[in-house]
């Protein structure tokens, strides 16, 4: 394992969380340094299901340690291979540009962001390294360190190790981990699970992608969204485990819209959203109408457009039900407490999703 050159200790630890002098918040706007922000700078969906699609079906490895038991199918947010003992190993990895100019807050984004997917399919963080790209004659390595410190923060709260990991010179900053976990492989959370009579709850409000592409224009701070991309969804993975549901996946960059036709299509269903139901952050109305809109979210309702009865509701609407998360909360079917019901699944009628 390579560590990441200059900013890991003796153990291959990323820079720990000793007191120490941080660079001044908007000395560097980190967010000029990007193409795009969080996860609203994903390949689009139609195009990255293109891709994927010619890797579906390969054999599997000749003697292989343990069984496949989630892999290309159906996108699930995670790989899990069962293991012998009824454990199973989840693995995945994530990582971005800069989403926020603040480089400790965008490293502790990214690890929530990446620690998700784990959440997402049932599984609990094990170990995770992180995934470091830096444009080093442009930007000081100590923006990195405060980079990883953030990382490294957040997944001490999950209870995740981290050590180590890969760097690259890079021209564009980027950063994320790659994490395992461990998971029970008779209580997994799948994307194709849902079925029709299930509700459909959301666990954190939406709006992140509007502020977020506000904040790289104005240079506001929005501690609300910050807040909301650094929560786990930890608490949110076990609730719904406990309240017996089989169904889920994240929200990020492909906008509610997106995650959700992917868990409609995979069940077989169609997914009809309460829309008055759905929560938004403080501030996404107002950042949409003043046209702070990335070109990921319209790119995510371009894609599902085709699959959706809008239900007579306009363009906005569409765009926030559309808009690029970055670190959003779990899409469930089912019932958990203190999560909104923002709809329902019913038998498959036509396009997989339906507003009312």
């Amino acid at each position: 394992m390579s560590e990441v050159s200059g900013i890991t200790d003796s153990n291959g630890l990323s820079v720990g969380t000793a007191p120490k002098a941080r660079p001044e918040p908007g000395a560097v706007r980190l967010t000029g340094y990007a193409h795009g922000g969080g996860c609203a700078c994903k390949i689009p969906p139609g195009e990255l299901e293109t891709i994927v699609a010619a890797l579906a079906g390969t054999p599997a490895p000749v003697s292989p340690a343990g069984e496949l038991i989630v892999g290309l199918d159906d996108g699930d947010d995670a790989a899990v291979v069962r293991l012998d003992g009824g454990r199973a190993v989840v693995v995945t990895a994530d990582f971005f540009t800069p989403v926020v100019d603040d480089p400790y807050d965008w490293g502790r984004v990214a690890a929530a962001n990446a620690l998700s997917d784990v959440y997402a399919v049932g599984g609990e963080p094990l170990v995770a390294v992180n995934l470091l790209g830096w444009p080093r004659e442009r930007l000081p390595l100590e923006l990195a360190e405060e980079v990883l410190r953030g990382g490294l923060d957040v997944a001490r709260a999950a209870g995740c190790h981290v050590s180590g990991g890969h760097s690259v010179d890079d021209p564009e900053p980027k950063y994320g981990m790659a994490v395992t976990g461990l998971a029970d492989p008779g209580r997994l959370l799948r994307i194709g699970a849902g079925r029709p009579g299930l509700p459909i709850s959301l666990t954190k409000p939406l709006g992140v992608g509007v502020l977020n592409t506000r904040h790289k224009a104005t240079g506001e701070v929005f501690e609300q969204a910050v807040a909301a991309m650094t929560t786990l969804n930890r608490d949110a993975s076990r609730a719904a485990l406990a309240a017996g549901a089989e169904c889920a996946t994240d929200v990020t960059g492909f906008g509610l819209l997106g995650h959700l036709y992917k868990l409609a299509r995979a069940g077989r269903v169609t997914a009809v959203v309460d829309v008055a139901a759905v929560p938004y952050l403080e501030g996404a109305r107002e950042a949409l109408r003043d046209g702070y809109v990335s070109g990921g979210t319209r790119r995510n309702l371009d894609w599902v457009r085709p699959r959706l009865d809008p239900g007579g509701y306009g363009e906005d609407e569409l765009l926030l039900l559309a808009d690029a998360q970055t670190s959003g909360g779990l899409l469930v079917a089912g019932e958990i407490p203190g999560a909104p019901v923002i709809g329902e699944l019913v038998p498959f009628e036509g396009p997989h999703l339906r507003l009312r």
